[in-house]
């Protein structure tokens, strides 16, 4: 059974951190590509960040200089590192591992930029 699932998600204050964690089971994680997107209220799903098949980080330009993509294949683990932090961040964040026709999402977890 596949399984991400996120955790880190909170409330912070505007221009604070947080940092977002996705650990997978029931995949070879080293093999899947990992990203994270995010849905803000009333809006599409959208593209945070993720790594592409070669491995390079991929952002939003919306996040570019701000967030951080990395992950650990030892421990299954993709991190979001989110700092500089705006109230337009607020969203359920996702994780996502995708590989060819597999592409599995976490349940999201709630980031709220608030002073």
């Amino acid at each position: 059974q596949v399984q991400l699932v996120e955790s880190g998600g909170g409330l912070v204050q505007p221009g604070g951190s947080l940092r977002l964690s996705c650990v997978a089971s029931g995949i070879s994680f080293r093999f899947y590509t990992m990203g994270w997107y995010r849905r803000a209220p009333g809006k599409e799903r959208e593209l945070v960040a993720a790594f592409t098949r070669g491995g390079t980080p991929n952002y939003a330009d919306s996040v570019k200089g701000r967030f951080t993509i990395s992950r650990d294949n030892a421990k299954n683990t993709v991190y979001l590192q989110m700092n500089s932090v705006k109230a337009d961040d607020t969203a359920v964040y996702y994780c996502n591992a995708a590989n060819g026709n597999n592409n599995w999402w976490g349940q999201g977890t709630q980031v709220t930029v608030s002073s």
